[in-house]
């Protein structure tokens, strides 16, 4: 039985951040596309149409909250789950991404492997 290949766009500013996690998720069968910066990203995912979305929040170009507003606003990409990959880890941003803005779900930096494959797996339950 082969298993299916998943596409994630992984919006995040930092290149090792990018390949570390495709590092990971590659051997879990995923693909994972990067996406340097909010406006790369969200072309990236218009273009892709992924299973999922990992972004980060802290960006130069394009907030994270902007893309996550972004994609809700479009029709086409609202019901794709998007998990916040974030350093800022104070519960109250944590608080406001899931229970707030509604985000499928977060995972503060530094994260375990088993963490990250646990909440993609989590999101994309039944998809």
């Amino acid at each position: 039985m082969s298993e299916t290949v998943r596409r994630i766009v992984y919006i995040e500013d930092e290149p090792e951040m990018i390949d570390l996690v495709r590092l990971i998720l590659t051997r879990k069968h995923f693909e994972v596309v990067g996406a340097n910066g909010g406006r790369e990203g969200l072309d990236t995912i218009r273009r892709l149409m992924p299973d999922a979305v990992l972004l980060d929040l802290m960006m130069p170009d394009m907030d994270g909250w902007d893309v996550y507003q972004q994609l809700k606003a479009d029709e086409a990409t609202r019901n794709i789950p998007v998990i916040v990959v974030t350093a800022k880890a104070q519960n109250i941003d944590k608080v406001l991404g899931l229970h707030i803005a509604k985000v499928d779900d977060y995972i503060s930096k530094p994260f375990s492997p088993k963490e990250l494959v646990d909440s993609l797996e989590k999101v994309l339950k039944g998809r």
